[in-house]
């Protein structure tokens, strides 16, 4: 990036970021990261009360951003809220998938439409908006797509429905969009959290106990917080990036790589 402007060190200024789920506790962190790198946002989301804080939040900031109600299972919603965005702003550059629902239930006893429901937010959703946004990528000739998983996509978490395969599933999903779009000048790149504190995990959080326990399995010994995992993405959706393609990067403390310190081992 030799003769970049210091000013914008992540190549993001007056880029079009759209973030799905951007009425949630990880999309409004990100909305705002990537507005304060000078790109212009677009959040969407079903949550309305959601969109309005995040909306708030980028008024601040001032410069061109929209938040606009969008059901991203729907094909239809997804074109209509993608046509929208691009008269409003221009073409999409980034997208930031991050919408996501948790249903826990065990596997024998987990309804058909439980199932179904999982997949259609936390997969299926990734797939349309990445395929509708990525049309307007590949006329650009470039692009960055950064798509939220879990620890729970590469370490089975029981009794969570079908959470962990739905995870499973974007970092493939990612893989595989990485692979095919590369040479049109597209990347593609997960991150994907854990321990992290967020409007759908408060819950756990709730419970006394939770969070100390928690804490004391991670090396780092704290909870994460939605904006560690904006950061993340942050770097990932920049040209500082550019030739981080198809990969990962895990944002848990560092939990999911301390396995073997569960294990009691006597006199250590």
């Amino acid at each position: 990036m030799t003769g970049q402007d210091s000013s914008d060190w992540l190549g993001l200024s007056g880029r079009v970021c759209v973030v799905t789920g951007g009425g949630g506790g990880i999309g409004c962190a990100t909305a705002v990261s990537v507005a304060r790198a000078g790109a212009r946002v677009a959040a969407i989301d079903l949550d309305e009360r959601g969109l309005e804080a995040t909306g708030a939040e980028l008024s601040k900031l001032g410069g061109e951003h929209v938040v606009t109600r969008c059901d991203t299972t729907s094909a239809e919603s997804v074109s209509a809220a993608a046509e929208t965005i691009e008269k409003s702003l221009g073409p999409c550059s980034v997208l930031v998938n991050t919408a996501a629902v948790l249903r826990p239930g065990a596997l024998d006893t987990l309804s058909l439409a439980e199932w179904n429901a999982v997949l259609a937010v936390n997969l299926t959703g990734y797939f349309l908006c990445a395929q509708s946004f990525g049309r307007q990528m590949r006329k650009l000739g470039r692009g960055s797509l950064v798509h939220i998983a879990s620890i729970a996509g590469s370490h089975a978490q029981g009794q969570s429905g079908a959470y962990s395969v739905s995870k499973a599933g974007v970092i493939m999903l990612s893989r595989q969009l990485a692979s095919e779009w590369g040479p049109h000048g597209i990347r593609s790149n997960v991150v994907s959290p854990g321990m992290v504190i967020t409007p759908m995990s408060q819950s756990f959080y709730d419970t006394p106990g939770v969070t100390e326990r928690r804490t004391a399995v991670v090396p780092s010994r704290r909870m994460g917080m939605p904006q560690d995992i904006a950061d993340a993405i942050l770097f990932l959706a920049s040209d500082r990036a550019s030739y981080v393609n198809g990969d990962e990067i895990t944002v848990d403390g560092g939990y999911a790589n301390m396995l073997m310190n569960l294990v009691p081992r006597p006199g250590f």
